[in-house]
């Protein structure tokens, strides 16, 4: 079967998450992608666990399914020589070095160019590679100084990340579009082109209401927990047992809560009778609300509120929205392992009528296919090796 970027060839460069994420999509969409990874030790996050798969770490299995792993050195003359073998085929390269760090490689984009027109050259950084170049990179950081944790938490508790290293995943989204751009571009000029995303940017560009009321009013928002700073009920609230997150959109909603509550009146209250009203009156409102909500526990306020057209829903964990997808028909996640060592997935996000994507494949295992691949490089005009249908055996997966 093939996908969407089938003839597309990638070399990844990358490691940790953007980037490895970025291609990930590639591949799911058909493209060969081929993870370029050191001798020894491979991507970082081939020892952030545990948790372990059957392979390596589930945070490498997270972003790496239906690649082939190439080990070189890039500080020994024969692994660069490949190296460079490999830019000079490549369709599109994605790194996500410190900026100016592959050029000492002969790896940079004005050095792969002149012997390939037409890659797509596609750069991940932390802060841009001007001003910003010498800033390390890393989710966490971001959070703090892009503002995200200043939005994040309690009202009056401490800044706080998001359970995700959600700027990663936004910067890895940003730059498959990116290339995907760039790869219709190429199609009708024939021309490459550069690619380039920073995390600050990504992160601010996600900040959407958030980052447009500060530069419309300059006044940055604060923390509201998990309230909304233009709607109400729009948060969690507390009920007979557990939370239940409710979203009110439009005064219509409103009204069929508190219909659902058995008041309602509420909606005709001057108080409460108009979205900006309610916000007025935030405090008062979620007193009633949850005095109300006492009466049953979340799962039963969802299956009441949902029924009458109310968006709510018990808030839950990642076990849950698994089966809740399930539940749905959405298949959330695929097995790609071998018999006898599962490798589940989450499926790739988008889904396509005919279909754009190939059935993935398992996460590769460390130069799982140095040799295939070594010995296509060294022959110009051969091409791409099939993928192997079986996976070489390793010895235990190292912690």
């Amino acid at each position: 079967m093939s996908g969407a970027l089938d003839g597309i060839l990638v070399a990844d460069f990358s490691r940790v998450l953007a980037g490895p994420l970025a291609t990930m999509h590639l591949a799911d969409l058909g493209a060969t992608v081929i993870k370029v990874e050191r001798p020894g030790a491979g991507d970082d996050t081939r020892s952030w666990g545990p948790p372990w798969s059957s392979t390596s770490s589930t945070y490498f299995d997270s972003v790496n399914r239906s690649k082939r792993s190439l080990t070189l050195d890039l500080s020994d003359e024969a692994d660069r020589g490949l190296a460079h073998e490999l830019a000079r085929r490549a369709d599109v390269l994605v790194e996500n070095f410190r900026p100016g760090a592959l050029d000492r490689f002969g790896l940079g984009y004005e050095q792969v160019r002149p012997d390939n027109r037409g890659v797509v050259y596609a750069s991940v950084t932390g802060f841009g590679r001007t001003g910003g170049a010498d800033l390390m990179g890393y989710d966490f950081l971001v959070q703090a100084v892009g503002g995200l944790m200043s939005v994040t938490g309690e009202a009056g508790g401490p800044p706080t990340k998001t359970g995700v290293a959600v700027v990663d995943v936004l910067t890895g989204k940003d730059l498959s579009i990116g290339v995907l751009a760039a790869l219709v571009a190429r199609g009708r000029t024939g021309q490459g082109c550069r690619v380039e995303v920073d995390l600050l940017s990504s992160l601010l560009a996600a900040m959407v209401n958030q980052g447009q009321s500060t530069l419309a009013t300059g006044t940055a928002p604060g923390r509201m927990g998990n309230s909304h700073p233009s709607i109400t009920p729009y948060e969690t609230l507390r009920c007979g047992g557990g939370l239940v997150a409710v979203a009110c959109g439009n005064d219509g909603q409103f009204a069929r809560l508190a219909a659902a509550l058995g008041r309602p009146g509420l909606a005709e209250d001057p108080r409460l009778a108009t979205n900006a009203a309610r916000v007025a009156h935030r405090a008062d409102l979620v007193q009633i609300l949850e005095s109300l909500l006492a009466a049953h526990d979340s799962a039963t306020w969802q299956r009441i509120l949902t029924r009458v057209g109310v968006p709510a829903g018990r808030v839950g964990d990642l076990a849950d929205a698994f089966a809740l997808a399930e539940s749905l028909g959405l298949h959330p996640w695929t097995d790609v392992g071998e018999p006898g060592a599962p490798c589940p997935q989450v499926r790739h996000p988008v889904q396509y009528g005919p279909a754009l994507t190939v059935p993935p494949t398992a996460p590769p295992q460390l130069g799982e296919h140095d040799a295939q691949l070594r010995d296509w490089l060294h022959h110009p005009d051969a091409p791409v090796p099939p993928t192997p249908a079986h996976r070489i055996p390793s010895e235990e997966v190292p912690r």
